[in-house]
């Protein structure tokens, strides 16, 4: 049994080696041919044989052994129906519930509240107008919107309007279910949390609105219609 123990740790070490050195490998090789990663977060094998992820902050590439060739693109499992890629970036980009600034959040309490939602949206966009909408459905949640003007300079004057209002709540949902622009605001208003939340958006690649976040920190970035929504919510544990 101590030999067999041994072979195996032995086997476990020179396996361990292997892997630091295949992705030293591939560091250095990237780093000198292509400048943009020179810094790299991570190198790991994939399910596909021969192929490793590189992964610079929460952007994910593909290389063979020797990082002669690179794939910036998606990997598909055909078997089990899944998109790897799409899997790891909503791994990397999940955000704990409790790390968002809610205080830059317009909040809107429904019945009792008890379930939490965050979303960001852009004033101007279509698609976020629709779950709002469906949203009216949806009974004893808490709703943080986060305002994120990224459509148009337009954009940016509702969601400095909207935010400075005196109910801001109030201005938001008739702004999205009745059509009316809030009143202007004042020059003297704070609008710094706007820009926390753009900072924000880089940070997690929060690249289209609206982007659904609960509160065991899975997203959904897209309109949900209230049936899915409240499916989500009863998930969340």
């Amino acid at each position: 049994m101590r030999i067999l123990s041994t072979v195996l740790a032995s086997a476990a070490i020179a396996a361990s080696f292997s892997a630091s050195a295949q992705e030293d490998v591939i560091r250095k090789s990237l780093a000198e041919r292509i400048p943009q990663l020179q810094k790299i977060d991570e190198v790991s094998a994939t399910p596909m044989q021969g192929l490793y992820e590189v992964r610079v902050g929460t952007d994910l590439f593909y290389s063979d052994a020797k990082g002669n060739y690179l794939i910036q693109g998606e990997l598909i499992d055909t078997q089990a129906h899944r998109n790897l890629t799409e899997d790891r970036i909503n791994k990397l980009t999940a955000v704990d519930f409790n790390s968002l600034n809610l205080k830059d959040a317009i909040k809107t309490v429904k019945g009792n509240g008890s379930r939490k939602i965050a979303v960001f949206e852009d004033p101007n966009c279509g698609y976020c107008k629709r779950f709002e909408k469906d949203l009216q459905n949806v009974k004893d949640v808490t709703v943080y919107t986060f305002l994120y003007p990224i459509l148009s300079p337009d954009s940016v004057e509702k969601s400095r309007n909207i935010w400075c209002a005196k109910d801001p709540a109030k201005e938001w949902a008739s702004h999205m279910l009745k059509g009316t622009d809030a009143p202007a605001a004042a020059s003297s208003c704070d609008v710094t949390a706007l820009q926390r939340n753009m900072e924000f958006g880089r940070k997690y690649k929060i690249t289209g609105t609206p982007t659904i976040f609960f509160a065991d920190g899975s997203r959904v970035p897209g309109a949900i219609g209230s049936d899915d929504l409240e499916k989500r919510l009863k998930a969340v544990k």
